[in-house]
C-alpha cells in the first residue's frame, strides 16, 4: 500500500514552519496515542503514521531529501516502529497544553496591565441634575520614578532567575503527569533583584495620593459610572495602567425623590385649601412656581409640572422629565375653643354625601361584617 504524503498526514502545507509541524503532530499524537485508545488498531496505525511523518519533517536533512525525491529518499530512515521521538502520552500532554497552564514560555516575565480602581463619588441632587466638576483624591500605585518601574537600584537591572531560567515556573513530575509550579525563588516573576530600589523596595511601584478632576455630565443617577482611562493602578514591569471607575451615589434630598427622569415631592395643604381650592408656591430645582389647587382636592392627588424634572439627554437620551407634586391634606392641630366650636357647628350641617369615599368604605365594612356572621 502506497504511503500518504507526509505533509498530508500532518495536515500542513509544504512551506510550514517547524513549529507548526510540531504543533500539528502533537495534536494528532494526543488524539490517536495508544494510551488513550487501547485495543484500537486503527488509532494505533494513525499514530504510527503521524509519528513517522513528524520524524522525517522535523529533521532538516531528512525533510530536504524528502522534498526533492519523496518517500524513496527516506524509506528506512524513520523509526520503523513509528514510536521514534514520540515520548510518552504525559510528555505529549505537557507539550500541547504547557503554554495554556503556564501562560506561555516566559509569560511571568511579561508586562502586566495595572488593576482597575473604583471610587464612590457622593453628589447632592442638584449636582447630579445640573452636572458638576469635582476634584477627587485617590490612593493608587504609580510607577516608581527612581527606578522607572524596574524595582532595581538606579544603574542596575533585574537578572534572570537561575532556578527557573527566567520562565517564572519550574516543572515537577508527579507520576504520569508533569506539573508546572511557580518558581519559589523569584515567585513567578522570572527575574531576581539583587540590589532593590530604596524608594519602592524592589516593587517597581509606590503608593501615592492622586488628585483628579471628574467631569460629571448633567442627569447622572445612583449606579452610573464614569470611566477615566489610564487613571487606575500602574502596570507591573512597565505595563499600561488600569482604569478608574467613578461610581455615582446621589444623596437623599430633603424635598425631592427621583425616579429616572422624573421628580416627586409632597405638598402639604390645609383642609380648608383642599375643600375651597387656592393657589400656593411649590419648589422646583429651578426656583418656585405657583400651583393652583382646585376645590375638593383629596390627599394623594398628583399634579404634574411638565419639564420640571431631570434632563437626561446627555446620559441616556429621551429629553427632560416632569415634577409630580403629591397633595397631603393636613388635619389642623392646636385648635382654640372658638375654632372647635365652629367645627362642631360645621359638623352639624355636614352630611354623608359630602364624604363619598368614607360612606363607600363604611358600606364595605358593613357588608364584610355581615358576611362573617352568615
Amino acid at each position: 500500500m502506497a504511503k500518504r504524503d507526509y505533509y498530508e498526514v500532518l495536515g500542513v502545507s509544504r512551506d510550514s514552519s517547524e513549529q507548526k509541524i510540531k504543533k500539528s503532530y502533537r495534536r494528532l499524537a494526543m488524539k490517536h496515542h495508544p494510551d488513550r485508545n487501547p485495543d484500537d488498531a486503527s488509532a494505533e496505525e494513525k499514530f504510527k503514521e503521524a509519528s513517522e511523518a513528524a520524524e522525517i519533517l522535523l529533521n532538516s536533512e531528512k525533510r530536504s531529501a524528502y522534498d526533492q525525491f519523496g518517500h524513496a529518499a527516506v524509506d528506512g530512515l524513520a523509526g520503523g516502529g513509528g514510536f521514534a521521538n514520540t515520548g510518552s502520552f504525559s510528555s505529549i500532554f505537557e507539550d500541547v497544553f504547557g503554554d495554556i497552564f503556564s501562560g506561555g514560555r516566559g509569560g511571568h516575565n511579561q508586562v502586566h496591565r495595572g488593576s482597575d480602581l473604583k471610587y464612590v463619588l457622593n453628589l447632592n441632587l442638584e449636582e447630579a441634575v445640573k452636572g458638576a466638576n469635582p476634584r477627587i483624591k485617590i490612593p493608587t500605585l504609580v510607577e516608581c520614578s527612581e527606578c522607572t518601574g524596574s524595582g532595581a537600584k538606579k544603574g542596575t537591572f533585574p537578572m534572570d532567575c537561575v532556578q527557573c531560567g527566567g520562565i517564572g515556573q519550574i516543572t515537577a513530575r508527579q507520576g504520569f503527569f508533569s506539573v508546572q509550579q511557580t518558581c519559589p525563588r523569584c515567585r513567578g516573576r522570572g527575574k531576581v533583584i539583587s540590589d532593590p530600589c530604596g524608594n519602592c523596595h524592589g516593587q517597581g511601584r509606590v503608593e501615592e495620593q492622586k488628585t483628579l478632576s471628574v467631569k460629571v455630565p448633567p442627569g447622572v443617577d445612583t449606579g452610573d459610572r464614569i470611566r477615566l482611562a489610564g487613571q487606575g493602578e500602574a502596570g507591573a514591569n512597565g505595563g499600561p495602567s488600569g482604569d478608574l471607575y467613578v461610581q455615582i451615589n446621589v444623596r437623599e434630598h430633603s424635598l425631592f425623590t427621583r425616579e429616572g427622569e422624573n421628580l416627586y415631592c409632597e405638598v402639604p395643604i390645609s383642609f380648608i385649601d383642599a375643600a375651597l381650592g387656592g393657589e400656593l408656591e411649590v419648589p422646583t430645582l429651578e426656583g418656585r412656581v405657583n400651583l393652583k389647587i382646585p376645590s375638593e382636592t383629596q390627599t394623594g392627588k398628583l399634579f404634574r409640572l411638565r419639564g420640571k424634572g431631570v434632563n437626561v439627554t446627555q446620559v441616556r437620551g429621551g429629553g427632560i422629565g416632569d415634577l409630580y407634586c403629591r397633595i397631603v391634606v393636613e388635619t389642623p392641630v392646636n385648635l382654640t375653643k372658638k375654632q372647635k366650636g365652629l367645627l362642631r357647628e360645621f359638623a352639624a350641617e355636614y352630611s354623608d354625601k359630602q364624604s363619598p369615599r368614607q360612606a363607600s368604605w363604611l358600606d364595605g365594612v358593613k357588608n364584610f361584617i355581615e358576611s362573617l356572621t352568615d
